[in-house]
């Protein structure tokens, strides 16, 4: 298959600290990929450069055809991104800020308007379209968030942690939203740490421990590999056994 994310031998350093040590992998489009692993083990990082967030990197990323480190910009303008935590200029309202980011992305203005009314709807943020952000509660923010990284119709979408803050009925429209947008053939890199989700949605996995990627392949591969559930699995690779005594 097309390999629309190719990464060969990705090091990324801060100071002396070595996050990202040497990692390569290939993700085919169209495909679900749970990118999975303990706090600190270089997920965040990977993902910025995935999205041309941090250009201080050795190695080679290539996304769709798109050298990021020659062309950022270029892969901005395929690419959705959805963070666990971000800078939304709260003083605005989510119409605001969504005719912001819509502007930025060269949209029609009122086609992307009835799009993110549509959206916020769907998210049960219609009596809040013009509050002010400042006032919204974390998962409120996270809503207007995740509706920013999908409104250009992006090709490729990187989700780091989307679901923070999120109430059990918005996490069950999400992953139905996720499985609706690989049907229509995008790449969706969903990057975690709760297996729960990302064995619910992806086709395939990484799991990557202190910089390293430890395992690569489907959840059945692993299972049957180890011979172990899921978690025992993560568990043995990431070397936090201690939980099962």
């Amino acid at each position: 298959m097309n390999k629309i994310i190719e990464v060969s031998h990705l090091i990324k350093s801060y100071g002396n600290k070595q996050v990202l040590k040497g990692i390569s992998f290939g993700v085919d489009a169209g495909q679900i990929i749970g990118y999975i692993g303990p706090n600190g083990a270089g997920k965040s990082t990977t993902v910025k450069i995935l999205c041309g967030l941090d250009g201080s990197f050795e190695g080679d990323v290539i996304v769709d055809g798109i050298d990021i480190k020659k062309d950022p910009i270029a892969v901005k303008r395929i690419i959705g991104y959805v963070p666990e935590v971000a800078e939304m200029y709260d003083v605005l309202t989510p119409l605001e800020f969504l005719k912001m980011i819509s502007a930025l992305h060269e949209l029609d203005p009122k086609i992307a308007l009835k799009k993110a009314k549509d959206m916020l709807h769907h998210f049960g943020l219609s009596d809040n379209l013009n509050n002010r952000m400042n006032t919204f509660s974390k998962g409120m923010r996270q809503k207007v968030l995740i509706v920013s990284g999908l409104i250009h119709n992006p090709k490729i979408i990187f989700l780091d942690e989307p679901l923070t803050g999120l109430d059990a009925n918005t996490v069950i429209m999400v992953k139905e939203i996720i499985s609706k947008l690989a049907a229509e053939g995008k790449t969706i890199f969903y990057s975690s740490h709760m297996m729960d989700i990302v064995e619910k949605v992806s086709n395939r996995i990484l799991l990557i421990n202190d910089g390293i990627i430890v395992a690569n392949g489907t959840f059945d591969d692993l299972k049957n590999q180890h011979n172990q559930s899921l978690e025992n699995v993560f568990a043995k690779l990431t070397g936090d056994e201690d939980h099962t005594s």
